[in-house]
């Protein structure tokens, strides 16, 4: 019997198709797509020993040695749970790093046991080309535009209301400033690149249907976090029109507060429990803080972290994030808006933006562009 093989990588991304990834763990971490799930043929430590094996003595002897070490109940086991994924997922593809011996071995054993799957040709190495590919494509083709602000003027609200957006914050898991980490962590670079290519590529197939409406992005520096905005994409960004966000001050601080304290307090509970949470977050407000002591001053540094660790206290004793409003007022004012003049400067004349307005102004602004 001939097995399904599939290599229409656009088709695949765009409808979100479910992924069976049965690389070892230690691939699946190095990078991985959005839509994918590992259930590994191999673990790690079986994979290093085949791959000993293979070095030493070539392929027969490790197909042998694999052979040995997944076979009776260990390969039963495994069996089982790509089945049950096959359940879950009856629309699933299935891959590995070239699209060769493991997913062709799992690929066989599924239609031995009655459900047969397609599998991907050239696997994760040749999806990943593709999606640099079009990466590199849509990020020189797609017209964008920019959304500017101050810190706290809700530019990533604008952006997750958007069906013509990315928010660059959202793929990387950062909120882009020195006190910007989510709980978690942030993915790899190349989860990152994956996911952003994957977005732009749908992005360009709804302009294909709807007309071309410019991609809304907001604007950031190289970095989000620890992760680089690829080149081609940055250095469009940085040539980009713009939209301006304008809020008053006691805004911006609202904002803030919800941001950056109440909405990782949430993120917080669900990673650690609901007991810890409150804990996590000040350790993480306040390492913040401290990472950017040098640029405060150290007597300014002192006020503001005291200010803080009050507020956490009264916020600990009330469940109030009230008392948050003082460090956060006077940082912003003091701290983000002359680093927000600063590189203002440093661009030198942009020209000027296509629309300002509060923020409720600009969202409307930017779904009429979209029509």
């Amino acid at each position: 019997m001939t097995l399904p093989l599939t290599s229409d990588y656009r088709e695949l991304f765009l409808r979100d198709v479910p992924l069976l990834d049965v690389r070892a763990p230690v691939e699946f971490v190095q990078g991985a797509f959005p839509n994918a799930h590992n259930l590994p043929l191999l673990d790690d430590t079986e994979r290093h020993e085949v791959g000993l094996r293979y070095t030493e003595q070539g392929q027969p002897a490790a197909i042998e040695l694999g052979h040995t070490l997944v076979g009776g109940e260990t390969r039963e086991a495994r069996l089982q749970g790509w089945l049950q994924w096959c359940e879950r997922y009856p629309e699933g593809q299935l891959y590995c790093f070239r699209g060769g011996m493991r997913s062709g071995i799992v690929q066989e054993w599924l239609a031995a046991a009655g459900r047969p799957i397609p599998r991907i040709r050239g696997g994760y190495k040749a999806m990943r080309r593709f999606l640099l590919e079009s990466l590199e494509e849509t990020a020189t083709t797609l017209a964008l535009v920019l959304l500017s602000g101050r810190s706290g003027t809700g530019k990533t609200r604008v952006i997750e209301r958007l069906e013509h957006a990315v928010d660059l914050e959202g793929l990387a898991r950062h909120r882009g400033s020195a006190f910007g980490r989510r709980p978690g962590g942030q993915p790899a670079q190349i989860d990152f690149e994956n996911a952003l290519a994957i977005r732009l590529l749908r992005l360009q197939a709804r302009q294909e249907t709807t007309g071309p409406t410019p991609v809304v992005l907001e604007d950031e520096s190289k970095l989000v976090g620890h992760r680089l905005i690829p080149p081609a994409l940055y250095q469009r960004m940085k040539a980009g029109p713009r939209v301006l966000i304008e809020e008053p001050l006691d805004s911006r601080v609202q904002v803030t507060i919800e941001d950056y304290v109440l909405q990782p307090l949430l993120e917080y509970a669900e990673h650690h429990g609901e007991a810890q949470a409150l804990n996590r977050l000040g350790a993480e407000l306040l390492a913040s803080l401290d990472r950017i002591r040098n640029r405060l001053g150290g007597a300014r540094h002192q006020e503001l972290r005291s200010m803080m660790e009050s507020a956490l206290d009264t916020q600990a004793r009330t469940g109030s994030a009230e008392a948050h409003r003082g460090w956060i007022e006077a940082l912003l004012a003091e701290y983000y808006d002359p680093l927000y003049d600063h590189a203002l400067r440093r661009q030198g004349d942009i020209g000027a933006p296509l629309f300002v307005g509060r923020r409720a102004e600009v969202l409307a602004f930017l779904r009429q562009q979209a029509q």
